[in-house]
């Protein structure tokens, strides 16, 4: 008889094994992180301080502390520390601090994956975000980028706090194209845009959004950045 399952690695209940709570506590522990599965992050090599009870972590290459020598792994709080479940193709996740699902395929987890063929090619959604402080001036270029090879299918923003200046509106763009995803758009806390693109268009460079003054200078505000698009992964 095995004693532990295939995919997961559940200890299965021996004949006549003492304290059998154990071992369904560790399985049923071990479920309640990996249905549905939401992993904090499949990045981040350190674990973290506090352990939660049934939070997931991926861990990546070279991690450190109580995750050293797991890399690949699926790190599961219990009771303090952490159970080790080997990750396998076709596993699916939340990535939290992404924002998007993902695909185990074999190796590692593929943000955004809508398809993985048997050889790693598939289509990729992605999305970059970030909040911009507004500084005196007619511009600014903010730290959300489009990556190279990316098709953009929109950007959206919001405003966290309301923008200054003499400016009368403003404009949301890339270098070239200032007003690719919105103009004329409000200055006041909660104005929002939501620039969906007609025709897709391809970015061959990286390329951040830039925010524009229209009719005057900004003196300051925030505004909340998201940008969307779809990549082709390359067969391995």
């Amino acid at each position: 008889m095995p004693s532990e399952t295939m995919r997961l690695q559940m200890s299965l209940l021996q004949p006549a094994q003492a304290q059998k709570h154990v071992t369904v506590n560790e399985a049923l522990m071990r479920l309640d992180g990996l249905v549905n599965m939401v992993l904090q992050s499949a990045s981040v090599a350190t674990p973290p301080e506090t352990v939660l009870n049934g939070q997931c972590w991926g861990v990546p290459s070279a991690p450190q502390g109580a995750w050293s020598g797991q890399a690949g792994a699926i790190a599961v709080g219990s009771n303090g520390g952490w159970v080790f479940v080997p990750a396998a193709a076709g596993m699916r996740a939340f990535i939290a601090d992404r924002g998007a699902e993902a695909v185990h395929d074999g190796a590692s987890w593929v943000t955004g994956a809508l398809t993985l063929g048997a050889s790693g090619s598939g289509l990729v959604a992605g999305l970059a975000e970030g909040e911009v402080v507004v500084a005196s001036g007619t511009s600014v270029t903010s730290t959300v980028l489009i990556p190279a090879g990316a098709m953009v299918i929109g950007a959206a923003a919001r405003v966290t706090e309301d923008i200054t200046g003499s400016a009368t509106g403003w404009r949301l763009g890339t270098a070239g194209a200032l007003v690719r995803f919105g103009q004329g758009l409000g200055k006041p806390r909660g104005s929002w845009s939501r620039g969906i693109l007609g025709s897709p268009m391809t970015y061959y460079q990286p390329a951040p959004l830039v925010v524009t003054a229209e009719g005057g200078t900004f003196a300051g505000g925030r505004i909340r950045l998201a940008v969307h698009w779809l990549e082709l992964r390359l067969p391995v």
